[in-house]
């Protein structure tokens, strides 16, 4: 039988994980400089061969935006608008910090050309720029796009560069998030590509996909033409997984918290999720369909440091994997969470690090030492500092899509994972208020196993602005669906999605921004919707105020590699044991095993941390769950 391969590269470790013949299994290795050599090397390992399939989430994309090392890039839009990336809108990164700005416009003055009537001279002066990839991006575009895919067609036949085309990238009103998001893809299209073409030369499985940021998968050739779409393609996947596991076990609403070596990535699913989300990246406006993932600079390797004004800080500067924390005993001097964990007996000695990091718990304290030297502190004080403060970044994160978004993170189930989740989900949780917990299985890795639970899927959208007209929504649904039918049979070579969704973009007439909703064939429903939304969201309503519908969206999608219940995971039914070590291991536990803190749960890839008053049951998959 063919084997199902999923692999998720991170900033220190890449997870994997293989079915084979109804087996699963997960390990990591460490990531290297060179991505792809890394993946190529443990695929050789694996020996990958024409029948397998083989499922990616990469950080190429990603990496390349905040290392700023993307494609020189030129950007043709209409005449007058050429500043429009830099002008922007007038919201602020931080609006009480003077000090603070905004990232600098990926194309710089000299690189933005006015679309003129005459396109030889357009093409000339495009050879004098040199650049390494086009952004086209007209302003009426998503109104008539057949001017910008005229002109995008054109530069691409007589100039032979990548060329990311604005009524592809982000066919949506507003043009200054149109016309930057176009830049961005047309930023990262060069490296992405150099690496999935670098895979795609070098596997020999005949299926090859990598993960979108909306959780969804598509070929490596597509992928490669949408590099916008990747940018979130690691975090997109581990929420899939724990969507998948909080449907399993009956819950509508899951928070997914995967925290690893180099960052942490939360997110909050409702229901059918919200895969219309555009959240900015490093600071960048990228409007394409993403799951509402927030990433911050706190995980394992986030080093700490001590300020000008003597007060100690962690993140977001990351030890990576090489040289990684100080305890890698790698020749790293820097003392970080993964440090602290260790000096305080949350990571026991004994573990292997991802499988194979033996740790220096002396090379730690002496880490820590440095530290509380400036502070006139001890090694232990040092690393519940570091603990706590990694903590409230974390805590910050959490309640950033759940309570500013006026929701009760009560109401959550809260899905740890990542080779550090379970060191610190059971804390932040009782600071939430979140009465249960769950670590699935091989949650060091559960990323990767997302990737096997994440379906085949194509989307589009399109500006409407339609205000209570019933007939005119039913025609621009039923326009929207064939629209991505038709993207999915180009993209997947088939005809055959099982599953469409159709959303709505909607607001008061008035209003200048949009809630996202999910969209049927009747108004007086869709205005219902929109109104509970509303009230959740901002605390009122308008009863006397008509809405529009701004832009229709559609999602179709194939049927998954595997789901949930077809995981083979099952654990045997023990004594019903209850235990309370220090250290339990556990492969040990048994089905309905409890495990009472304060108590480490290790597995070869990650560690769960239960403190006082924590109780931990184990269910029939395997799935660790801890109440308090």
């Amino acid at each position: 039988m063919a084997r199902i391969i999923g692999v998720d590269v991170g900033g220190t470790f890449t997870d994997v994980v293989v079915l084979d013949d109804g087996v699963l299994t997960g390990h990591k290795v460490s990531t290297t400089p060179d991505q792809a050599e890394g993946v190529i090397a443990d695929m050789g390992q694996l020996r990958l061969c024409a029948e397998d399939v083989f499922l990616h989430g990469t950080t190429t994309g990603t990496n390349a935006l905040l290392e700023g090392s993307g494609a020189r890039t030129a950007l043709v839009t209409t005449r007058g608008f050429e500043d429009v990336i830099e002008i922007g809108r007038q919201a602020r990164p931080s609006l009480y910090d003077s000090f603070v700005d905004r990232p600098p416009p990926l194309v710089p003055p000299h690189l933005r050309l006015g679309h003129e009537s005459d396109p030889g001279h357009l093409m000339e002066l495009l050879r004098k720029k040199k650049p390494d990839a086009i952004a086209v991006a007209l302003v009426r575009s998503h109104i008539d796009p057949s001017e910008e895919l005229a002109l995008a067609g054109r530069i691409e036949t007589e100039l032979g560069l990548p060329v990311s085309v604005g009524a592809l990238v982000s066919p949506e009103f507003r043009e200054y998030e149109r016309v930057a998001t176009t830049v961005l893809d047309a930023y990262l299209t060069p490296a992405l590509a150099r690496y999935l073409s670098r895979l795609d030369h070098s596997l020999q499985a005949d299926q090859r996909l990598a993960m979108t940021s909306s959780g969804g998968l598509l070929p490596f050739g597509g992928a490669a033409r949408r590099a916008s779409r990747l940018v979130l393609s690691g975090p997109a996947a581990g929420v899939v997984a724990a969507t998948a596991l909080g449907r399993a076990k009956g819950y509508s609403s899951v928070i997914s918290f995967d925290m690893g070596g180099t960052s942490t990535d939360v997110c909050r699913i409702d229901g059918g999720g919200s895969w219309t989300r555009r959240e900015p990246v490093a600071g960048r406006v990228n409007r394409v369909p993403s799951l509402p993932v927030r990433t911050i600079g706190a995980g394992g390797g986030s080093l700490a440091w001590v300020d000008e004004g003597g007060a100690l800080r962690v993140g977001p500067r990351s030890a990576g994997s090489q040289p990684g924390p100080a305890s890698y005993g790698r020749g790293g001097a820097g003392a970080t969470v993964t440090d602290a964990n260790l000096v305080l007996g949350r990571i026991p000695p004994s573990l292997l690090l991802g499988g194979s990091v033996e740790l220096d718990a002396s090379a730690g304290r002496l880490a820590l030492q440095v530290i509380g030297d400036r502070l006139g502190l001890e090694p232990v004080a040092v690393a519940e500092g570091i603990i706590e403060i990694a903590d409230t970044h974390m805590e910050r994160a959490l309640r950033a899509v759940s309570v500013e978004e006026g929701a009760d993170p009560r109401d959550s189930v809260l899905v740890a994972f990542g080779g550090a989740g379970g060191l610190h989900a059971t804390r932040l949780a009782r600071r939430l208020g979140i009465r249960k917990t769950m670590i699935p299985p091989l949650s060091g890795v559960f990323s990767a196993l997302g990737l096997l639970l994440a379906p085949p899927s194509s989307d589009t959208a399109k500006t409407v602005m339609l205000e209570e007209d019933a007939v005119e929504l039913a025609m621009s649904r039923k326009q929207i669906l064939a629209a991505a039918r038709k993207i999915f049979a180009a993209d997947h070579g088939r005809q055959d999605p099982d599953h469409e969704e159709t959303w709505a973009d909607v607001r008061y007439v008035g209003q200048s921004h949009e809630l996202t909703l999910p969209l049927g064939r009747d108004w007086n429903r869709l205005r219902a919707d929109f109104e509970e939304l509303h009230r959740a969201r901002f605390g009122f309503v308008r009863p006397d105020q008509p809405i529009e519908v701004v832009n229709v969206r559609a999602v179709v999608t194939a049927p998954p590699p595997i789901t949930w219940d077809e995981i083979p995971l099952s654990k045997a039914r023990g004594e019903q044991r209850l235990l309370a070590p220090p250290v339990v291991s556990r492969e040990d536990l048994a089905a309905d095993d409890q495990v009472a803190g304060p108590a480490v749960v290790v597995e070869p890839d990650s560690a769960v941390w239960l403190g006082p008053g924590d109780l931990l049951s184990v269910h029939e998959d395997g799935t660790l769950e801890v109440v308090w």
